[in-house]
């Protein structure tokens, strides 16, 4: 049974007030960081330099999403910046596998994801190579999106996938997650849960961030 995590996403954050905002989800397990080219996704976040600095102030291990086309250019960048998983998107590399084994070789962990509109199947070539796989739950790059109920069954299929092969790769899933739902998207198989608004959007994040691992022991 893989322990459940948390990991907020700073792009729901107040960047005016960042550090302050990263310090108060201290006791979740990773921070999220979503990287947008304006590319791949309509809109444009962050790059390396932020990157750095948040490493600076982070003590959570980063996960780093890269929204990007041809992440395979930067991963040695956004390693050195200080990301610990580095999380590509299948539609995006050009050679899916050579992507991840690269990002294993600089030391990290490597993170393999869809579009909501992708098959599972199209993490085949990838699943034996992946210490992370995200089911995007909401199209990329836009937060604040209502969950998308077909991406449970993804998730659930995923799941069995990774335990029929012996696999031990988390499953993370990204997207309209909120106290609410998030029973069902544990229920799926993920035990990696991405919260965005549903942690940095609240009066008090570091209350959020509580209020989650109640609902994790609960469903323990």
């Amino acid at each position: 049974m893989k322990r459940i995590k948390l990991a907020p996403s700073i792009l729901a954050a107040d960047f005016a007030r960042l550090g302050d905002q990263i310090r108060a989800v201290e006791q979740a397990d990773y921070l999220h960081v979503d990287v947008m080219d304006g590319v791949f996704v309509p809109n444009i976040s962050l790059g390396q330099p932020v990157l750095a600095s948040v490493r600076q102030t982070a003590r959570l291990p980063l996960d780093v999403h890269l929204m990007i086309i041809k992440p395979e250019r930067y991963l040695e960048s956004f390693a050195w910046a200080g990301a610990d998983i580095l999380t590509v998107h299948a539609e995006a590399c050009e050679d899916l596998p050579a992507a991840l084994d690269t990002v294993k070789r600089l030391g990290k962990k490597a993170g393999v994801t869809i579009k909501p509109g992708t098959p599972a199947e199209a993490l085949e070539p990838a699943l034996d190579l992946a210490d992370l796989i995200l089911v995007m739950s909401v199209e990329p790059g836009f937060g604040g999106q209502d969950l998308q109920p077909d991406a449970l069954a993804k998730a659930e299929k995923i799941a069995n996938l990774l335990e029929q092969r012996g696999l031990s790769a988390e499953l993370e899933m990204d997207g309209g997650i909120y106290l609410h739902n998030v029973r069902d998207v544990l229920n799926a198989g993920v035990n990696v849960i991405v919260a965005g608004s549903a942690v940095f959007g609240q009066t008090d994040p570091a209350a959020a961030v509580a209020d989650f691992y109640r609902a994790f022991a609960a469903k323990a």
